[in-house]
């Protein structure tokens, strides 16, 4: 059985159950609140539990290093979106120890995409039409200057408005303190 065939299977129960009921809320955060954290599977309950973020609280966009590659991408417009059709008025840009993006190697993830199947050429028709591709799938040296990077971003966007709060922080890993980052 397939992880996805596992998946299903359970969902039919969690929905014959009923369970679904203790996490019945609206799509608007009660905390006013939108986080920006990486997609590591080590915060997926870590961050709930250390921020006393409950079902229903914030709005938590995930990707890759909670990095924003482009300012008019799918991570700005669910900030923007956050703020003007949710309500959120605080923004917490979350990086983390450990983080994978840390000094990531773009060399070597190309190579493991041309290993996986995916031409040179395709790679370099890319870059013809204007993507810098290691730029795009680049990591960071710092996860600190990172976060500190991302924040300047959201706060100094074209369509951020002014009043909204932008929060750095970093999250421990192992021990969920978090550290701020002016």
């Amino acid at each position: 059985m397939s992880v996805i065939d596992e998946i299903v299977s359970f969902n039919k129960s969690f929905v014959e159950r009923k369970e679904y009921k203790e996490f019945s809320t609206d799509k608007f955060p009660n905390k006013k609140l939108a986080i920006l954290s990486c997609m590591d599977t080590r915060l997926i309950e870590l961050i709930p539990a250390a921020l006393n973020i409950k079902n229903g609280d914030a709005k938590i966009i995930k990707n890759a290093g909670a990095l924003i590659s482009h300012p008019f991408g799918s991570v700005m417009r669910s900030l923007l979106v956050a703020v003007y059709e949710l309500g959120v008025e605080e923004i917490m840009i979350l990086g983390h120890t450990g983080c994978g993006m840390h000094h990531h190697d773009t060399d070597k993830l190309v190579d493991k995409m041309i290993h996986r199947g995916i031409s040179k050429d395709k790679i370099e028709m890319l870059e013809y039409c204007g993507v810098d591709v290691h730029h795009w799938l680049k990591g960071f040296d710092s996860v600190e200057e990172s976060v500190r990077n991302t924040a300047k971003i959201v706060r100094n966007h074209i369509l951020m408005p002014r009043d909204i709060n932008v929060h750095s922080f970093v999250i421990d890993v192992e021990t969920g303190k978090l550290t701020e980052v002016k």
